[in-house]
């Protein structure tokens, strides 16, 4: 699914128009982007969180110069869902 469906599926569901629903998802994401690079964590209850998550430094390799470089410790965007969220996911969609 795609940003466009889900747009769409929101405009269709509230009867709304579809640049409306636009600004609305863009602002949303944009809101929860600002807030994680501002160093916030964002809840919503019963979906999820997005999170920012601490990776430590460490140790890689340049295979094409076979070489070892340091990685330093950096924060990345995460996403852990609720679990009521996990558990929807777990009774309704079926193993591949």
């Amino acid at each position: 699914m795609t940003k466009a469906d889900i747009v769409a599926k929101i405009s269709e569901k509230l009867g709304m128009e579809k640049g409306d629903v636009q600004a609305t998802v863009e602002t949303f994401m944009n809101e929860v982007k600002t807030s994680l690079e501002g160093g916030d964590n964002v809840y919503l209850r019963g979906f999820g969180s997005f999170i920012i998550k601490t990776r430590a430094e460490k140790t890689g390799r340049n295979i094409s110069k076979n070489t070892t470089i340091k990685i330093p410790a950096h924060n990345i965007p995460a996403f852990k869902p609720a679990k009521v969220f996990v558990e929807g996911v777990k009774t309704n969609v079926e193993v591949k």
